[in-house]
């Protein structure tokens, strides 16, 4: 059911596009995933989502567990069926919520124990209660319970978050057992490469249907995040799906893709649109300046999202000056359709062999940060 098929590749780069098919479709990459942390995606219903192009989105395990609960959701039929979703679904294992949990959680090699941020409860996560959990959700795509810590991090701390994560991949992949989910394991390691390289040969031994590298985005520079890329794309197996967890900048993402990375997700263009910050071809623009007052043209030029077919810069700034949640729906829509549709571009520029042409152009014509 999971076969993840490349159909081209860049031979400047390393770059590909694919194929990974999972029960509700063909996911074709590279690709953007939008973040439903609740079960939706703030600001968005399912069908604008399929309107800008969204192939697959993310749910929240750890929000999940805690609000309305696993079993609710199991009841229901499932994350397809409550949240009215026919695409495919991801659910990360509730590690980088743990992460940011900070004084709230303890950690052993058993699991997390931590309190909850909505009541202030004790729990106790554990591998096989992230699994359980994400089975009784029923995505498409689970995740094994991963450790990040900061960056920088000491090299012996670093070890010992990078040899848990391995230890409770194991113990991951013994607790699943739904033939119908796909099982990611995480490789881990902060910014040293041999940790880095070292996890994900010992995952690949696990033979899991594809690979996530998480721990990054958190802080380090560019530079650094693509260091980390580098060493990894010649050891992790090439005829399974990569995802970087968490990355959603559109020159981090063309970059990944430049990389061997096929898969991407973050918060970054609902939460951005939340706040008046737009994506555009020639940079990042802030709807709420005064420049934009009498300024009638659409967000970009070209856009085929939503917001630019029917409304003006001048009208989406009036918003919300005026308080208005549209305002927060269009910018969220535009920024979003912006993801996807790199990505969806990156993709037809593999196929057609002119990726380092698409790669240039895209910095050349904007203020991004190569």
């Amino acid at each position: 059911m999971f076969e993840f098929n490349i159909i081209a590749e860049c031979p400047e780069t390393g770059a590909r596009a694919g194929e990974f098919r999972t029960g509700h479709g063909v996911i074709e990459t590279p690709l953007f995933m939008p973040v439903g942390t609740q079960a939706a995606v703030k600001a968005m219903s399912p069908p604008e989502l399929q309107e800008i192009g969204a192939q697959i989105v993310l749910g929240n395990t750890y929000h999940l567990y805690l609000r309305p609960g696993a079993d609710i959701v199991e009841q229901a039929g499932g994350l397809h069926r409550f949240m009215d979703w026919p695409g495919g679904i991801l659910t990360d294992s509730g590690g980088f919520q743990v992460f940011s949990l900070a004084d709230l959680r303890k950690i052993t090699d058993e699991g997390v124990e931590f309190r909850s941020h909505i009541d202030g409860r004790k729990h106790f996560m554990t591998p096989e209660l992230s699994i359980e959990t994400q089975q009784k959700l029923g995505s498409d795509i689970a995740m094994c319970f991963d450790e990040l810590i900061h960056i920088p991090a000491e090299e012996k701390a670093s070890r010992e978050a990078m040899e848990r994560t391995v230890r409770w991949a194991e113990r991951c992949g013994r607790a699943h057992t739904r033939s119908d989910q796909a099982l990611f394991g995480i490789v881990q390691g902060t910014l040293f490469e041999d940790q880095r390289v070292e996890c994900a040969e010992r995952l690949a031994e696990m033979d899991f249907p594809g690979y996530a590298i998480g721990g990054l985005s958190v802080g380090e520079t560019h530079e650094e995040m693509y260091r980390v890329l580098d060493a990894l794309r010649p050891v992790m197996p090439k005829n399974k799906p990569r995802y970087l967890m968490g990355v959603g900048m559109p020159e981090n993402l063309l970059e990944g893709v430049a990389r061997g990375v096929d898969m991407f997700d973050c918060v970054l263009p609902t939460r951005n649109g939340r706040n008046g910050s737009l994506l555009t071809r020639r940079g990042r623009i802030n709807i709420k300046n005064a420049a934009y007052e009498r300024d009638f043209s659409p967000i970009e030029e070209g856009c085929g999202c939503y917001a630019c077919r029917r409304f003006s810069r001048a009208y989406i700034r009036h918003l919300y000056r005026s308080g208005e949640i549209l305002a927060s729906r269009l910018c969220s829509w535009h920024n979003l359709y912006f993801l996807v549709n790199l990505m969806r571009g990156a993709r037809r520029a593999i196929i057609e062999g002119s990726f380092p042409a698409y790669l240039r152009d895209f910095f050349k014509e904007g203020e991004f940060e190569a």
